[in-house]
């Protein structure tokens, strides 16, 4: 069967599989709507609810903007397809997905970058500065792994999961950025914080004065200001007013 039609995969998954996948088409449009996509060269992906250890990640050779609910593959952990689908998939470029969603039972989604200001930050050797309001965020939780070249051998796998522990915000050296979260909501919103975060500090130094740094102790206390400003609700706290954005611009997303 070729379930590539809105009504063909409504029909072949649950109502919370459709809505993860209106959710992530939803992402990738706003990925390309701020200008982060490499043409059809990075991944979002999503695990579906469920034991299978099942995901959502999209049809490779597709633009951002293009992807809808009904054009996401399922996968397994192998990158082997769920439901038939026209579009082919990139076992290479779920790599390090695989590795992230395997190690991190806590996480839903995993959103990875390659945006100059974030591959520019990745090539520093000191990394991220403390510089900003933003950047106080990303450092509370942060972690580097070093470039092994392109991802697409498994024995890489091990190392990246050491590298990343329990962080939530990863700079892949001299490669991009990448964050995970408990929902899609919250991967987005902690890209919007990381890539902000690289774009100001890039912009800082090409001023060329000297940089002041935050005081370490208010590092130590963001984790209760995120709470704070995001009402407790993380991501979500910005989600419905991003998608309404998105539906002024294209619902198509939603197909």
């Amino acid at each position: 069967m070729n379930a590539n039609s809105t009504s063909e995969i409504q029909k072949l998954v649950s109502a919370e599989e459709w809505q993860l996948r209106v959710d992530l088409a939803a992402c990738y449009r706003l990925v390309a709507l701020y200008g982060w996509s490499d043409l059809v060269f990075t991944h979002i992906s999503a695990r579906v609810p469920g034991p299978e250890h099942h995901f959502l990640i999209n049809p490779y050779g597709l633009m951002f903007d293009e992807i809808t609910a009904s054009s996401l593959v399922k996968v397994d952990q192998q990158c082997n397809k769920i439901i038939d689908s026209p579009y082919p998939v990139n076992p290479a470029g779920f790599v390090i997905h695989s590795a992230v969603h395997a190690a991190r039972e806590d996480i839903q989604c995993v959103l990875h970058t390659h945006t100059r200001a974030g591959i520019a930050v990745s090539a520093q050797k000191n990394g991220v500065l403390p510089i900003s309001q933003q950047s106080t965020f990303v450092l509370a939780s942060l972690a580097y792994h070093d470039y092994e070249g392109v991802a697409f051998r498994d024995d890489e796998k091990p190392r990246l999961q050491a590298d990343m522990g329990n962080a939530n915000f990863l700079m892949l050296r001299n490669h991009g950025l990448l964050t995970c979260g408990k929902t899609i909501a919250d991967a987005f919103l902690s890209m919007y914080t990381f890539e902000n975060t690289c774009q100001i500090q890039i912009a800082a130094q090409a001023g060329g004065g000297e940089l002041t740094h935050v005081d370490p102790r208010i590092i130590d206390g963001v984790g209760q200001a995120m709470k704070v400003q995001s009402g407790g609700l993380g991501g979500m706290f910005v989600w419905p007013s991003l998608i309404r954005k998105l539906d002024r611009i294209d619902d198509s997303y939603k197909q």
